[in-house]
């Protein structure tokens, strides 16, 4: 008889490395153009050099360290023309994912978006706080879709994203002004509007880097 058992996955070593490194480029705890020295990485996250260097190597692919000849890796740097570039990609995958959304069932994701934006509004001036849950909007969007591949994309987006997210959350108007941007994006999913969600996006993006390169 033929078994449907399958393996029990654990994620390996280098995957734990590059998830935590990305998480301290992301935060800043490693901040933009710093030079990553493996000794004091290895002995920091308690691994061997091959699995750091499988790790640093997935994030030199994913374009968050950059591999220079006898120099080292080093965690780029947030230029104009990185974040310009970054929110291109962005705009993208999110348009993707909408479109996926709302043809598997656009109101129950709206529902679900609307409820996130709930928790923003709550946060008041909790800047951090509103920061994360801005971050956890988009990253659901996508998730939504349902498709690993825009979701394997936009992870690495996000995370640099909340390397900008210092300078982006103190250009809103105002605590309401972001509140409502979002609920918008939301509620268009929830009214069957993909034009509408679509037309949203697009604006959402091109309001965000005008105000990322205004600060």
């Amino acid at each position: 008889m033929r078994s449907t058992l399958e393996p029990v996955l654990q994620e390996s070593t280098a995957s734990m490395v590059a998830d935590r490194v990305r998480e301290a480029i992301a935060t800043g705890d490693i901040p933009p153009g710093a030079q990553l020295g493996e000794a004091d990485l290895a002995r920091q996250l308690g691994v061997s050099r091959g699995p750091l260097r499988e790790g640093l190597q997935r994030l030199t692919q994913e374009g968050l360290l950059l591999s220079y000849r006898n120099r080292g890796l080093f965690v780029i740097e947030m230029t104009a023309e990185r974040v310009r570039d970054m929110y291109v990609a962005r705009q993208a995958v999110e348009r993707a994912a909408a479109e996926q959304v709302h043809q598997r069932g656009p109101v129950e994701a709206g529902t679900e978006l609307l409820e996130v934006i709930a928790r923003m509004e709550a946060a008041g001036s909790d800047d951090e706080a509103v920061a994360d849950i801005d971050r956890e909007f988009h990253e659901r969007l996508v998730e939504l879709s349902e498709s690993p591949r825009l979701a394997a994309m936009n992870a690495t987006l996000m995370t640099e994203t909340r390397m900008c997210l210092n300078a982006l959350k103190a250009t809103y108007a105002s605590h309401e002004a972001r509140v409502e941007e979002h609920r918008a994006i939301a509620q268009s999913f929830v009214d069957r509007k993909p034009r509408l969600t679509d037309k949203l996006l697009v604006a959402h993006m091109r309001d965000a880097l005008a105000r990322l390169r205004a600060d």
